[in-house]
């Protein structure tokens, strides 16, 4: 079972979303239009490739899980946006692939092999082409107050620290290489949601999915419950969500 098979029924659902805006704010300031084409390395169940299908033209989507594909198909055809995906790694990706103007990764840069993504990179990003380091998640900056004890309860039960995904430093990661980070993006969006969709994103993580937690999901998701009630109103808690796209070029 591969690192987020067990998460798929949890990823799509729960996970803090990708807003409209921050689409729009990350086309316009790369000029993605339906004249240049867009490859999601890592898209899990779409949402950056289906983010950027009302910008791009030809968009292709890779994931080694295969239910979470089956879930960006679904996805795909739901939004009737036509998406080549395949199956597999970035490094697995055949050499002969024509280029892309844009790429994107989101969420999924920490789990690939620094030297081989860096050489695929190389390969796959057209000349004057630009790569998108997405990531969206509950801000840390205060305006969520409950989220010190929520990460914490998934620090104490998890294989691995939260937000790793943001501790990469991209300019060692991009150094010796053609490309130098050039910009950040940031948008920040406000959702009141069921203080229940929160225990159960735990469950959308890898270091906490199903299948490393195995019978203790139940006590993990009961202690989640009593960590967010001081912080719901109604069952429901306001999550400020900061989501961001480091744009190298």
């Amino acid at each position: 079972m591969s690192r987020f098979a067990s998460t798929v029924d949890f990823y799509e659902r729960f996970r803090a979303p990708y807003p409209a805006a921050f689409f729009e704010k990350v086309a316009t300031a790369l000029d993605i239009t339906p004249a240049k084409s867009l490859i999601d390395l890592g898209t899990g169940p779409g949402l950056i490739a289906l983010g950027f299908a009302p910008y791009a033209g030809a968009i292709t989507a890779v994931d080694p899980e295969p239910a979470m594909l089956a879930l960006a198909r679904q996805a795909s055809v739901r939004a009737s946006r036509p998406i080549t995906f395949v199956e597999g790694t970035a490094e697995s990706l055949p050499a002969d692939l024509d280029p892309f103007d844009f790429v994107a990764i989101g969420r999924a840069l920490h789990w690939m092999d620094p030297a081989p993504t860096r050489t695929v990179l190389d390969r796959l990003v057209a000349p004057g082409g630009a790569i998108a380091i997405c990531a969206s998640s509950t801000a840390k900056d205060g305006r969520n107050t409950w989220v010190e004890a929520y990460d914490a309860l998934r620090v104490r039960w998890g294989h691995a620290k939260p937000d790793c995904s943001s501790k990469i430093d991209l300019p060692a990661f991009f150094a010796g290489t053609r490309f130098a980070v050039s910009e950040k993006i940031v948008v920040l969006t406000e959702q009141t949601i069921p203080a229940e969709d929160l225990v159960q994103r735990i469950l959308s993580f890898s270091s906490t999915s199903p299948a490393i937690l195995g019978d203790r999901v139940d006590a993990v998701l009961e202690e989640a419950r009593g960590v967010l009630t001081p912080f719901s109103e109604d069952g429901r808690i306001t999550e400020t969500v900061e989501s961001t796209a480091t744009i190298i070029r």
